[in-house]
């Protein structure tokens, strides 16, 4: 049996992953900020660690967990960040500061306290990153948001380099409009969530499981050739070159 990590566990594309490899027979280490996130989880394959994924203790805590309960780690899903907007001039330096500790540096961390494990399994093991859509581009007023990830992006394509002679596999996803607790700000404008629906070729908002499927798929065996990919997950938004509105479905 496959044992995994997921960090960002107790809800949205998070939680959606860790449902999909219980179910695909995968044991899980859930690790997130609020304990109470994981009332949800009633499995004997699955432990929770509380903590914040910035903490390096964290992180070795985790890589521990999998390698004591499960006697194993195969995969591990760096899924935990942060969103946030705000002007280049204005938005104070201490988020800029926690978009990159998060979305970013613990990433790095996280990666350093997994791969020795990953090692010990002989090979074969994952590394899943959750990016978006705005690490491929910028977007008005989110300068902190696109640079952290725009800068996982390429922390993937650099590890996948490194990794890739012990058999360790990094890939990254990159979701687009997704409706998760993130993005429930944006579904009280309905003019921002209505304007990005839009811009969507398939004309909807994108759901946890639709991103956990792709993840699920890079943490599996499966996936044993597919190494520094950056997974656009976002219904078409990056197909487009943005200068034209797509077709409303039925038009």
């Amino acid at each position: 049996m496959r044992a995994a990590i997921v960090t960002g566990a107790a809800s949205g594309i998070g939680r959606a992953t860790v449902e999909r490899l219980i179910v695909a027979g995968t044991s899980v280490v859930m690790v997130d900020r609020d304990p109470d996130g994981f009332a949800w989880a009633d499995s004997s394959q699955a432990v929770a660690i509380a903590g914040d994924v910035t903490d390096r203790e964290t992180n070795e805590r985790a890589a521990a967990a999998a390698v004591d309960h499960f006697g194993r780690l195969d995969a591990a899903v760096f899924n935990a960040g942060v969103s946030m907007g705000g002007d280049l001039l204005t938005l104070p330096l201490e988020q800029f500061d926690r978009a990159i500790n998060v979305n970013v540096r613990a990433v790095a961390i996280g990666m350093r306290a997994v791969v020795p494990h990953l090692r010990a399994g002989g090979g074969g093991g994952r590394i899943v990153v959750t990016a978006s859509t705005s690490g491929l581009g910028g977007d008005p007023n989110m300068w902190a948001y696109n640079t952290a990830k725009g800068a996982v992006v390429n922390l993937v394509r650099a590890a996948a380099v490194d990794l890739g002679a012990d058999g360790i596999t990094v890939n990254a996803v990159c979701p687009g409009p997704t409706e998760t607790a993130m993005t429930a700000r944006i579904g009280s404008l309905p003019e921002v969530h209505e304007g990005l629906r839009r811009r969507i070729p398939l004309q909807r908002w994108g759901r946890p499981e639709e991103i956990a499927a792709v993840i699920a798929f890079l943490a599996s065996a499966e996936s044993s050739f597919v190494n520094g990919a950056v997974i656009p997950v976002d219904g078409g938004v990056t197909a487009s070159t943005g200068q034209f509105m797509p077709r409303e479905s039925g038009s």
